[in-house]
Formats: structure tokens, sequence, C-alpha cells
């Protein structure tokens, strides 16, 4: 947290951080959600997926992740599409093709209310071991996210500033997360989303946004002991 440039940053490397925890056996998308000051914001996700299906909720001001943050509960929705408890989200978040939702509340202290939420495109992704581990990873969580609520306060940004923060902020996740796949250094990351610009022809900012999608990574961009079958 100290290394980091602001609250922004130091939510978003823990939200990338926690997909890579709950990669197996497939990509999982992960977002933070904090309530303070009577507002509910997603404060930080490993992909644009993660942070609108978060953000469906609080149009509803109803959903799983809402449900853990308030209640400070687990909840489990093994298939949102027929869920009759979230008939409504469900059908509004149809074009992310999420199929379960696992969202464990983070201990944010007495001022604050948070949740990790985790989304699968597969039918009930999430098993009672995966769930154990969340739910303890949330609880590690919450001693880095009570000194960081202190630290910092929600920035309300001008929508210029915001934007320009959002693209680096995009590619940093990238960057965290090719690192986590590969075990490799973050110049050896920067390179990889380079060439992989060069040889799309596209830009950097979409590159890593693809990966944050799930992309594929070339295999070349592997170690030996981490290639991928």
């Amino acid at each position: 947290m100290l290394e980091s440039p602001g609250f922004d940053d130091f939510l978003l490397e823990l939200a990338v951080f926690s997909a890579s925890q709950f990669a197996a056996p497939e990509p999982m998308m992960c977002a933070i959600s904090v309530e303070r000051d009577g507002r509910t914001i997603t404060v930080a996700s490993s992909s644009e997926s993660a942070r609108r299906m978060d953000e469906k909720q609080y149009g509803f001001d109803d959903g799983p992740c809402l449900t853990a943050l308030r209640e400070g509960r687990t909840v489990l929705v093994e298939n949102l599409r027929t869920s009759d408890r979230w008939r409504r989200y469900s059908d509004a978040v149809t074009d992310d093709v999420v199929a379960s939702v696992l969202a464990v509340p983070i201990d944010a202290g007495p001022d604050a209310a948070a949740a990790l939420n985790c989304y699968a495109r597969s039918i009930a992704a999430f098993d009672a071991a995966t769930i154990t581990a969340a739910e303890n990873y949330a609880s590690s969580l919450s001693r880095v996210l009570r000194l960081a609520l202190r630290v910092h306060r929600l920035a309300v940004l001008p929508e210029g500033l915001h934007g320009a923060l959002q693209s680096r902020a995009v590619i940093d996740a990238a960057l965290s997360l090719v690192m986590a796949q590969t075990r490799g250094s973050r110049e050896e990351a920067a390179a990889v989303l380079h060439r992989m610009a060069q040889s799309n022809k596209q830009q950097l900012k979409q590159i890593a946004t693809d990966i944050l999608s799930g992309a594929q990574l070339p295999k070349q961009a592997y170690r030996d002991d981490t290639t991928p079958e």
C-alpha cells in the first residue's frame, strides 16, 4: 500500500491479485466493493466485466455483493440464470455471460463495509474448498483494507483525469496479471504487452483490456516451467 501512488492503484492491485488466486480451473473475475459515506462504489476490478457486474447491482440497490457487504455474510449463486432471488439482476447482465457468483464480506471497520466479489462464466464454479479459500483470503484482505481506508479517502476525480488514470491503471493491472501468470518480472511483462500490441496492430490499452478479459497469452510469454498445457 505504501508503494502505491494512491488508494485506487492499491485496490486495483488487490483485485487483480484476487483474480489470480482463484483462476483455476477457469479464469475468474474479481472486484472489490466499498460502501462508505452513504455511497457504494467498485473501487477496483480485475476486468471491465467484473466492474459492470458490480455496478448493475448498484442500479437495483440489490444483488449478491450488496447483500454480502451489508449483511456481513457469504453469498453464493451457483446458477445466476435460474435464480429467482436475483432474477432482475440476471436479466440485466446477460451480455456478460456470467453464470455463477461468490460474494464474500470484508471487515472494513466501523465506518465502512466491503466485499470481495468473484464472477465465473460456468455454473457451480465455486466448490466448498474455493469458498473457504475465498473467505480466508477476505479475512486477510481485511487488515490491509481497514488501514487503507484510514489513510485514503475515496477519490472523486474530474472526468478527464479519471480517464487518464483509468488507462494507466488498466495497463498496470494487465502487467500484474501477466507477471502472476508467467512468474516473470515487470519488464518482461511489459515486453509481452508491447509485442502483442505490435503483432495485433492495436493500442497498448486495448491489449491490456483483452488480457484482463481473459485473452490467452502467446506461448513464448511463459517460462519453461509455467507454460500452460
